[in-house]
């Protein structure tokens, strides 16, 4: 089951002709962040309207495209490859959700993850670029922020501590491409390990989720986010997960200010003290985190801490089960002193213990886009502002790739795999013929052109695509020098 588990955002967008559907533009109240609107379950015997929901929600939720610059090796998860060429983009979709009206977004690290180029595509059809606030690869979670002159339609937060088994929710998000897709399900599990079993509470729900949902929300019937979808079982249609909100509202003071999240670190291993266990260790507390492992040169080690101690209080808060104990040392920070109180052969005892940072576990696929980032192509400062570099269309040029004799323009040589171009799918070997609407015939008249361009400036261009045989206008936002 745990192998056939995968993320579920990293499938191609669809070409815009296969994205006819455009949101309606209904606002919603903010989530704040770091703080988030109490909410409960839905009352019994009310009616469940995921049509209102929806038609209220849609606006806030967006469409991410992250691009990376190298070889496949780069990127941690499977990404689509344009062409045959070896440094073409490989491109990533996913989804996000906006949580404040001044443009920050929330989303999945791994849509994000080792990207040159992120850019966010409104329900009104603006394309910004994206720049990482924070990330917390631990849970998955990034939080993103795009640079807007007006308010932003934003998310209200809902409370996943109050979720039940069985209760209605529904996902929004771009499936393989299909943006602003609606599914309807329920919650089928609450707190459900996968991945780290530390940290994992997913929640499992079978409302359709598929590649490219990753990021986006999972909203409860009152359309508040209770999570975000983030993966999908390769083995069944209808077995996905979300991280809940509450799990995520509790970094974002420190993604935001930080950048990153730093947790309390005890270095044990625990489980649930369980009434078989009580029963065969012979154990006095019937609740508590049973200590099972303690790693050398950690805080518990230095502390004293042994297998088989129960741990039942933390600073006077009483611990129920390991979740509880994993729960409120990771929200310590690193450098604080904790007083454990524990159960070992009979009797209770107080354990002081200074904490220090939980150490994060770089994954294969993150070591990877590390490594093969400094073999990456730089790119060229002639790219310039629209991210592709042209040269004159001579005779030689037009026989051998059979262009029509009367075509007028200049060859397109080179183009930035995550630059300002991509999303406008500019190819090599395509034909430039006019920039918002002014002929260009000869590499001098276009660095005119661009070099007077200003950036965040939209620009609409002409191109001349010789395997389908056809003109295409295409529209770029220019990029701010390097």
């Amino acid at each position: 089951f745990l192998i056939g588990l995968v993320a579920s955002g990293t499938r191609p967008s669809a070409p815009s002709d296969q994205m006819p559907l455009r949101p309606g533009s209904a606002r919603t109240e903010p989530g704040t962040l770091g703080a988030f609107s109490p909410s409960g379950p839905t009352p019994v015997g009310a009616t469940v309207d995921f049509a209102s929901v929806a038609a209220r929600v849609n606006a806030a939720v967006v469409n991410i495209d992250a691009a990376v610059r190298g070889d496949d090796k780069a990127r941690p998860t499977p990404r689509y490859r344009a062409g045959d060429d070896p440094w073409s983009p490989r491109e990533g979709s996913g989804s996000g959700f906006i949580i404040d009206p001044a443009g920050f977004i929330l989303t999945n690290y791994h849509v994000v993850e080792g990207a040159d180029r992120i850019t966010v595509t409104l329900s009104d059809s603006r394309v910004l670029t994206a720049t990482v606030v924070g990330v917390d690869p631990a849970i998955d979670v990034a939080l993103l922020q795009v640079t807007v002159r007006d308010q932003l339609p934003a998310i209200t937060f809902g409370d996943s501590d109050k979720l039940r088994v069985g209760e209605w929710v529904c996902a929004i998000g771009n499936p393989l491409g299909y943006v602003h897709s609606v599914t309807v399900g329920v919650v089928s599990f609450i707190g459900r390990k996968i991945f780290d079993p530390s940290l994992d509470a997913f929640i499992q729900t079978d409302a359709a989720i598929s590649f490219g949902n990753s990021g986006g929300p999972l909203i409860d019937a009152q359309g508040r986010v209770v999570g975000i979808t983030t993966a999908v079982s390769a083995q069944a249609s209808n077995i996905g997960f979300a991280i809940p909100i509450s799990q995520i509202t509790a970094v974002l003071p420190q993604l935001r200010e930080h950048g990153r999240v730093a947790r309390g670190y005890l270095g044990v291993g625990l489980t649930g003290l369980t009434a078989v266990l009580q029963r065969a260790l012979a154990l006095g507390p019937d609740h508590g985190a049973l200590v099972q492992h303690v790693s050398p040169d950690t805080p518990a080690e230095r502390a004293g801490l042994r297998t088989y101690d129960v741990i039942t209080r933390a600073d006077g808060v009483a611990i129920r089960s390991d979740e509880d104990l994993i729960r409120y040392i990771s929200a310590r920070p690193p450098g604080a002193l904790a007083t454990l109180e524990i159960w070992r052969e009979g009797g209770t005892r107080s354990l002081p213990v200074k904490l220090t940072e939980r150490p994060l576990v770089e994954s294969a696929r993150t070591r990877a886009a590390r490594q093969n980032r400094a073999v990456r192509p730089a790119v060229s400062r002639e790219q310039g502002p629209l991210g592709f570099t042209v040269k004159d269309l001579d005779q030689a040029t037009m026989a051998r790739q059979a262009l029509p004799p009367t075509l007028e323009g200049v060859i397109i040589v080179d183009v930035d795999p995550a630059g300002p171009a991509r999303l406008a799918r500019v190819r090599a070997g395509h034909i430039l013929l006019e920039i918002n609407r002014r002929r260009i015939t000869t590499a001098a008249e276009y660095l005119a052109v661009v070099g007077a361009l200003k950036p965040g400036e939209v620009v609409a261009i002409l191109i001349y695509d010789q395997l389908a045989d056809q003109r295409v206008i295409a529209a770029i936002v220019v990029d701010p020098p390097s």
